[in-house]
Protein backbone atom coordinates (compact mmCIF):
# COMPACT_ATOMS: atom_id res chain seq x y z
CA UNK A 1 0.00 0.00 0.00
CA UNK A 2 1.24 3.77 -0.86
CA UNK A 3 2.66 5.33 2.35
CA UNK A 4 -0.81 7.32 2.05
CA UNK A 5 -3.02 4.60 3.59
CA UNK A 6 -4.43 5.02 0.16
CA UNK A 7 -5.39 1.29 -1.59
CA UNK A 8 -3.85 -0.01 -4.48
CA UNK A 9 -5.53 -1.50 -7.31
CA UNK A 10 -8.91 -2.93 -5.75
CA UNK A 11 -8.17 -3.11 -2.63
CA UNK A 12 -10.20 0.30 -1.97
CA UNK A 13 -13.30 -2.05 -2.47
CA UNK A 14 -12.82 -3.82 0.75
CA UNK A 15 -13.93 -0.91 2.50
CA UNK A 16 -16.71 -0.12 0.54
CA UNK A 17 -18.56 -1.81 3.97
CA UNK A 18 -17.74 0.80 6.32
CA UNK A 19 -20.13 3.58 4.92
CA UNK A 20 -23.16 1.80 5.75
CA UNK A 21 -21.91 2.46 9.52
CA UNK A 22 -21.67 6.18 9.17
CA UNK A 23 -24.80 8.00 10.53
CA UNK A 24 -25.09 10.31 8.37
CA UNK A 25 -24.86 7.82 5.22
CA UNK A 26 -27.55 6.16 6.72
CA UNK A 27 -29.74 9.13 7.44
CA UNK A 28 -29.11 10.06 3.56
CA UNK A 29 -29.76 6.57 1.68
CA UNK A 30 -32.85 6.57 4.67
CA UNK A 31 -33.90 9.61 3.46
CA UNK A 32 -33.63 8.79 -0.25
CA UNK A 33 -36.02 5.53 0.62
CA UNK A 34 -38.47 7.76 1.87
CA UNK A 35 -38.90 10.34 -0.81
CA UNK A 36 -39.13 7.41 -3.29
CA UNK A 37 -41.63 5.23 -0.42
CA UNK A 38 -44.91 6.76 -2.19
CA UNK A 39 -46.98 6.07 -5.51
CA UNK A 40 -45.72 9.41 -6.57
CA UNK A 41 -42.38 8.28 -6.19
CA UNK A 42 -42.59 5.18 -8.16
CA UNK A 43 -44.37 7.54 -10.88
CA UNK A 44 -41.35 9.57 -11.00
CA UNK A 45 -39.06 6.42 -11.13
CA UNK A 46 -40.85 4.84 -13.56
CA UNK A 47 -40.68 8.03 -15.94
CA UNK A 48 -36.97 8.26 -15.00
CA UNK A 49 -36.85 4.67 -16.54
CA UNK A 50 -38.33 5.12 -19.60
CA UNK A 51 -36.93 8.42 -20.24
CA UNK A 52 -33.36 7.94 -19.71
CA UNK A 53 -32.39 4.04 -18.72
CA UNK A 54 -34.85 2.74 -21.38
CA UNK A 55 -33.53 5.05 -23.91
CA UNK A 56 -31.59 4.04 -26.89
CA UNK A 57 -29.36 6.26 -29.52
CA UNK A 58 -28.81 5.83 -33.10
CA UNK A 59 -25.82 4.76 -34.36
CA UNK A 60 -24.88 8.09 -35.87
CA UNK A 61 -25.02 9.73 -32.17
CA UNK A 62 -22.61 11.66 -31.49
CA UNK A 63 -20.17 11.95 -28.80
CA UNK A 64 -21.51 14.36 -26.70
CA UNK A 65 -24.79 12.78 -26.90
CA UNK A 66 -23.21 9.74 -25.91
CA UNK A 67 -21.69 11.12 -23.22
CA UNK A 68 -24.38 13.44 -22.31
CA UNK A 69 -26.95 9.96 -21.72
CA UNK A 70 -24.33 8.02 -20.10
CA UNK A 71 -24.05 11.11 -17.10
CA UNK A 72 -28.06 11.06 -16.74
CA UNK A 73 -28.10 6.75 -16.62
CA UNK A 74 -25.39 7.34 -14.13
CA UNK A 75 -27.51 10.03 -11.97
CA UNK A 76 -31.13 7.49 -12.34
CA UNK A 77 -28.97 4.59 -10.91
CA UNK A 78 -27.25 6.87 -8.25
CA UNK A 79 -30.34 7.32 -7.15
CA UNK A 80 -32.17 3.53 -7.38
CA UNK A 81 -28.86 2.37 -5.25
CA UNK A 82 -29.62 4.82 -3.07
CA UNK A 83 -32.89 4.31 -2.40
CA UNK A 84 -32.68 -0.14 -2.29
CA UNK A 85 -29.77 0.96 0.83
CA UNK A 86 -32.11 3.58 2.39
CA UNK A 87 -34.27 0.19 2.28
CA UNK A 88 -32.38 -2.47 3.83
Amino acid sequence: MPADDTPSGWAWLEGQGAAADDPAERELTRAFAHCFAGTEGQIVLDHLQRLILDRRLAPEASDAELRHLEGQRFAVAYIVAMIERGRA
